[in-house]
């Protein structure tokens, strides 16, 4: 039996579905954010240095970084559904998208959380209206030009085929979806029609509904 280490509102949602769509039986262990600093509480230090989800723990080996257990499963429980074959322009395709989820769509946006709760605490209540204006600066003038590369690098991509790395649905397209989901609730997708046609589909998905109902949606604005 597979154990997955979850933290409400995070990126392991993606592990979750994942095994859902390898159908493979698992045991889900639920971590809460303290209400607070909404940090990754002590628990998940004891199972990892970093005290980051996702985790798995399968028959004694711990796995961390979603990429890396994404791989993993992949590997170990996939009948070639998930992953184009090794070799193929599809995989190189798949491959490259399983990393720029996290290596590139992933820093701009956490920089845009972080410089927008510069005017928030635990800022010190004097310095927030300068560290605030200093925060919308770096967003307008920086991070929301970058991500508006990335929005249409993907609108581009999914323009052509229907999926992140060709026709078919992949684990590509389970890692890209905390990226876009992350968009779609800070900023909003509707003016990328084809991205919020690939959400729609991928939101449709029965394994994604399973996920789901194991861990709930998604509320990344409440991460703000």
């Amino acid at each position: 039996m597979i154990t997955v280490h979850h933290l409400d509102n995070s990126r392991s949602l993606r592990i979750v579905w994942l095994l859902e769509a390898l159908q493979q039986e698992y045991e889900l262990v639920t971590h809460h954010r303290d209400p607070q600093t909404l940090l990754a509480p002590e628990s998940l230090k004891r199972l990892h240095p970093l005290g980051k989800a996702p985790l798995i723990v399968d028959e004694g080996l711990t796995v961390a970084e979603s990429g890396a257990i994404i791989d993993y499963l992949i590997e170990r429980y996939d009948d070639g559904q998930l992953a184009p074959a090794v070799g193929t322009p599809a995989h190189r395709d798949y491959r490259y998208w399983l990393h720029y989820a996290e290596g590139s769509a992933m820093p701009p946006l956490v920089m845009h959380l972080i410089f927008s709760r510069l005017g928030k605490p635990p800022v010190p209540a004097l310095l927030r209206p300068v560290a605030g204006k200093l925060g919308q600066g770096v967003q307008a003038k920086f991070l929301d030009p970058e991500i508006e590369r990335h929005l249409a690098f993907w609108e581009s991509t999914l323009a052509e085929h229907a999926w992140f790395a060709g026709p078919d649905f992949t684990a590509a397209d389970i890692q890209m979806s905390f990226p876009v989901l992350a968009v779609e609730s800070r900023r909003g997708i509707k003016d990328f029609p084809a991205v919020v046609d690939w959400l729609a589909r991928a939101r449709a998905r029965p394994d994604y509904q399973r996920a789901v109902a194991q861990t709930g949606e998604l509320n990344l604005s409440a991460t703000r």
